[in-house]
């Protein structure tokens, strides 16, 4: 019996309070999968004990592992049992009192205002153990850790507490019980429990027991040929390794028998996990080896710029007595390694060839974890480029290198690219329109990685990568309309007089001021000189503390605007040396291009002041 005095009560993470009161109401339609979720759980458990008994002979179960479900019609209660690794006190606080997930508090809010979608949201985040308060008025959770002699009970309704007390268990492992709700009493039938660990557990690998019978085949499912599975087995096998609520967008089911015999079974996930972007990095592809489960954290399996993928990798070649630790330095799983990220990227280049639509949303999701591999894996760097697809100025949807190389003008000698955080700010930069006056594509590059793999990629095909923000617009020599051209020319005012005032005025906070070949309707822009870096670049640099002060920048000016060519008239007269309009257009002019870059003036209140001088002439005659 439980001695009530050494109950000790806890409060639930706030985080944790919160998703409960959303998982009790939002995934009512489909509540059965609470069934799946604690037997993927005791699953779990028992791989782990299995992996830790490799090492530590103590630790070696007397029985075969296997999972037992149990009904209790009257008393309205369904327990699943497990003889895994079980939980000591630490355990349990922390894992079933706190989500320890960064970005929590922000994926709540997001599930709070998109009701449409909050099934979809949670399966990114996977809830796991909480679903059980889908269908449980109570939960007890009886346990005990494999080498440990203390058991322990832990109690709660899901509003906001629990309790942990001391108790007897004669085994290790793990007992859930639910005491079901009043609505969930289809969940003590044994018909309805059958059918659902049909549909949902068929494949886990233990055995599931209901009294005597088992109700699984108790296979794992990477071992049966492809042909044989079908599309909802793998379905369900992957949101049973992933703890997901998705269907897959991509199975790859490989068998490699040679040198290095190993077999994967891995999804590409249809939406983004949660965890994506989180700074660990961390891969889940579980490694097994002859069935027996290893780790699903290691990077030494899966790199990271694939680390969205899930499922699993078997090898009966590798040594079962390996730990964690000596992964890193294992030769024959570094072959496993690449040969499954060359599997992944032949797979991924097929879908964008023959499904380009269905691969765009691939993209979205993933792409920019995907050109990580451009800066991490120089050895399949081509590979990974072939893949890879981008937003562009002259094309529809996405487009490949190869594919834009193809579209070049007669005479263009570079790939041009414009890099920054927002892909529709992009389109509308003023650094664009000599290029759209010449009909020459522009990539527009809005991912924090991109900057990084462009100092690794230089040239496509024998092209170079030219960034418009950067050196001047190599557009001379791009055939087009002739006519057309020599009537612009003939509208350019000289700018001379007008660029050696603005050099005088603004003296060191600009690098140089020159005529701009790549304006056609804005005034002015800015660019990073040829040989200095790149504008996205520094901004991104300054923003992260690793640059503390940028380069100044060259002020182009449009020779063919109105405002330009009527400064240029009045910076030609004798009195243009004390002109005070000229000296505070000088700075405006700047701080116009600085804002259209995004930034703010370098002095707002000067800003103000001069603007207001500025109108007060205009409006005064």
């Amino acid at each position: 019996m439980t001695d009530t005095l050494e109950k000790e009560t806890f409060s639930f993470q706030t985080e944790v309070g919160q998703l409960l009161e959303i998982v009790a109401g939002s995934l009512y339609s489909n509540r059965e999968v609470f069934l799946r979720e604690l037997v993927s759980n005791a699953s779990d458990a028992c791989d782990k004990l299995r992996y830790a008994a490799l090492t530590d002979a103590s630790l070696t179960p007397s029985q075969s592992f296997e999972i037992s479900l149990d009904i209790n019609s009257k008393a309205k209660t369904l327990s699943i049992s497990d003889n895994g690794i079980g939980m000591n006190h630490a355990d349990l606080l922390e894992t079933l009192g706190t989500i320890a997930k960064s970005g929590t508090s922000a994926f709540i809010e997001a599930i709070k205002a998109d009701e449409k979608d909050q099934v979809g949201l949670i399966g990114q985040f996977g809830v796991g153990f909480y679903s059980a308060f889908m269908v449980a008025a109570q939960v007890d959770v009886l346990t005990r850790k494999a080498g440990e002699t203390e058991a322990w009970l832990w109690q709660s309704d899901g509003k906001g507490a629990f309790t942990i007390a001391p108790a007897e268990r004669d085994t290790n492992g793990t007992t859930v019980t639910l005491h079901l709700k009043k609505d969930a009493k289809e969940f003590a039938d044994q018909a309805r429990i059958r059918h659902i660990i049909k549909t949902y557990s068929e494949h886990v690998s233990f055995p599931i027991k209901l009294g005597d019978d088992t109700l699984n085949a108790a296979e794992a499912l990477w071992t049966r040929p492809a042909k044989e599975i079908t599309k909802t087995q793998y379905t369900e096998f992957y949101r049973h390794a992933s703890h997901a609520y998705d269907a897959p967008w991509h199975v790859i089911h490989n068998k490699v028998e040679g040198t290095l015999n190993h077999t994967s079974l891995l999804f590409v996930p249809s939406v983004q996990p949660f965890d994506l972007f989180e700074p660990e990095r961390k891969s889940h592809v579980k490694l097994y080896v002859n069935r027996v489960y290893i780790t699903d954290t290691t990077t030494d399996l899966m790199p990271a710029y694939l680390r969205f993928l899930r499922g699993v990798v078997d090898s009966q070649d590798l040594s079962l007595n390996v730990s964690r630790e000596m992964l890193q330095t294992d030769p024959q799983l570094a072959k496993i390694k690449t040969s499954i990220s060359k599997k992944v990227l032949s797979e991924l280049k097929k879908k964008a060839t023959k499904a380009p639509d269905e691969y765009a949303t691939f993209w979205g999701n993933f792409g920019a974890v995907l050109k990580e591999g451009l800066v991490e894996d120089a050895a399949l760097r081509d590979r990974i480029l072939d893949v890879c697809r981008f937003a562009s100025s002259g094309a529809d949807g996405l487009t490949s290198l190869s594919e834009y190389v193809s579209r070049m003008k007669t005479g263009q000698e570079a790939i041009f690219y414009i890099a920054g955080e927002d892909a529709a700010k992009l389109a509308k930069s003023p650094h664009l329109e000599g290029f759209k006056a010449k009909g020459v594509e522009v990539l527009l590059l809005s991912d924090h990685v991109d900057e990084f793999w462009l100092q690794h990629i230089t040239e496509h095909d024998g092209k170079p990568l030219k960034s418009i923000t950067r050196g001047a617009a190599d557009l001379d020599q791009v055939e087009t309309d002739e006519q057309k051209e020599k009537e612009d020319k003939a509208d350019e005012a000289d700018l001379s007089a007008l660029i050696a005032a603005i050099k005088v005025e603004l003296g060191e906070e600009v690098k140089d001021v020159r005529p701009s070949k790549r304006l056609t309707d804005s005034p002015v822009c800015l660019i990073a000189d040829d040989g200095d870096m790149d504008v996205n670049l520094e901004r991104l640099l300054k923003r992260h503390g690793q640059l503390a002060q940028g380069m100044p920048r060259v002020l182009e000016l449009n020779p063919g605007h109105a405002l330009i060519t009527t400064l240029a008239e009045r910076s030609a007269s004798d009195a243009a040396s004390a002109d005070d309009l000229l000296k505070d257009a000088a700075h405006l002019l700047l701080d116009q291009a600085r804002i259209l870059e995004g930034e703010i003036p370098a002095d707002p209140s000067e800003f103000a002041r001069r603007l207001g001088s500025v109108m007060a002439r205009a409006f005064s005659g």
